[in-house]
């Protein structure tokens, strides 16, 4: 079943989809379309190039690329505490909560395939692997606002712990605690 197909048949969400046909390890060939959307939405993320994003995948516990229709739609990026991530927002948690957290540093959907569901069932699958932990965190900027993604995290369950940065770039350290998934919180709402 390709992804169109599940969007058709789903309505616009991709519940039939297994976590193996959306997501897949990140590989070398993957790196220039990870460098390209990446580029794309720079404003809302930082700067990347094939040396640092060789260098996240190393520290990652979770690199992987965003399959529809069996091209890459976008990727992901979590940590898990212990690694040697130098990113400020990923050592305040880790200063925090030690072990008890995964990190989604970014995710990217390229436009082209935005509005289908992507973006919440690979929150899905990352969120099911976080519950372990017990919270899976990141961050949201907020000076300036990126207020679709607040809204996405707020209806997804997460909540403000903190706030970071300076006027111009602030972002809000988010978390979301607990087993369930977005899906249970979503039927809730």
């Amino acid at each position: 079943m390709t992804c169109a197909e599940v969007t058709f048949v789903m309505g616009g969400r991709l519940l039939a989809m297994s976590p193996a046909d959306l997501l897949r390890p990140m590989t070398d060939d993957d790196v220039p379309r990870v460098l390209e959307l990446n580029h794309r939405h720079v404003e809302l993320l930082s700067p990347l190039d094939a040396e640092r994003l060789s260098r996240l995948r190393s520290w990652a516990s979770r690199a992987d690329v965003i399959l529809c229709d069996g091209d890459v739609a976008g990727f992901v990026l979590v940590f898990s505490p212990g690694s040697a991530y130098d990113s400020e927002n990923y050592r305040w948690f880790s200063d925090r909560y030690g072990h008890a957290f995964d990190y989604l540093d970014r995710i990217v959907v390229d436009d082209a395939y935005r509005r289908r569901g992507l973006a919440s069932a690979v929150y899905d699958v990352v969120e099911e692997a976080a519950a372990d932990r017990g919270r899976l965190v990141l961050e949201v900027n907020i000076d300036p606002p990126n207020e679709p993604s607040l809204a996405f995290h707020r209806a997804r369950g997460f909540v403000e712990v903190h706030q970071l940065g300076a006027s111009g770039h602030i972002v809000s350290l988010m978390e979301r605690t607990g087993r369930s998934n977005g899906r249970e919180s979503r039927q809730n709402d």
